[in-house]
């Protein structure tokens, strides 16, 4: 499958995208934020990259949004193969794990949405629930059954500028429900659209 071609710059990208989101808390001030919320496609989205989607929304503050896309998976990946087109070479990293499209931003740069009780460094903190880590140690420790109990592999995002996400909220392009970690890693994805929906606890 073509997605799967070697990327001789994912290591750097993996580093990349840690800078690109930054560490510390975004500045919400004036914002209503939507970070920890689900994202959910209204049947009316007028774009057709985000047709029946469901986003989680990592960060969302006065500078703009990013979230990743939950409900797209396009096939499954060994982890030795994923560090492998890192330069890194990891023996004792067993398994494989099923990698998502995350979104259309930067299909090159990978992160690993995740529960919460595994924390580093680099890991952002969604909520009380659910964090998000960007870095080949967390593709070893899940090699090595010393990952968070919970993850899922995306490569790419969804990103907006300031004040795209409420200009599409405005036009009622989507839904959204508080997160639940169920429907992030347990649901099944071809039914996750329409579980989210009935999820929904407003109207944007």
């Amino acid at each position: 499958m073509p997605y799967f071609r070697a990327r001789s710059a994912f290591a750097a990208t993996l580093l990349t995208a840690l800078m690109l989101l930054g560490t510390g808390s975004g500045d919400t001030a004036g914002t209503d934020s939507l970070a920890g919320e689900l994202l959910i496609a209204a049947p009316t989205i007028g774009d057709p990259r985000f047709a029946h989607t469901v986003i989680l929304i990592i960060r969302h503050d006065k500078n703009g949004a990013f979230g990743v896309v939950i409900n797209r998976p396009v096939g499954e990946r060994s982890i030795s193969s994923l560090l492998e087109a890192t330069g890194d070479r990891d023996p004792d990293a067993m398994g494989s794990v099923q990698v998502f499209a995350g979104g259309p931003v930067q299909p090159e740069l990978g992160f690993v949405v995740h529960s919460a009780e595994y924390h580093r460094e680099e890991t952002i903190d969604v909520d009380s629930r659910v964090a998000m880590t960007a870095s080949r140690q967390i593709l070893r420790d899940i090699g090595r059954n010393q990952g968070p109990r919970k993850s899922l592999f995306a490569f790419g995002y969804a990103g907006w500028a300031p004040a795209q996400l409420e200009g599409e909220i405005a036009r009622h392009d989507w839904f959204t429900t508080p997160e639940e970690p169920k429907l992030i890693f347990d649901d099944d994805r071809d039914n996750l659209w329409e579980d989210a929906m009935a999820h929904r606890t407003r109207e944007l």
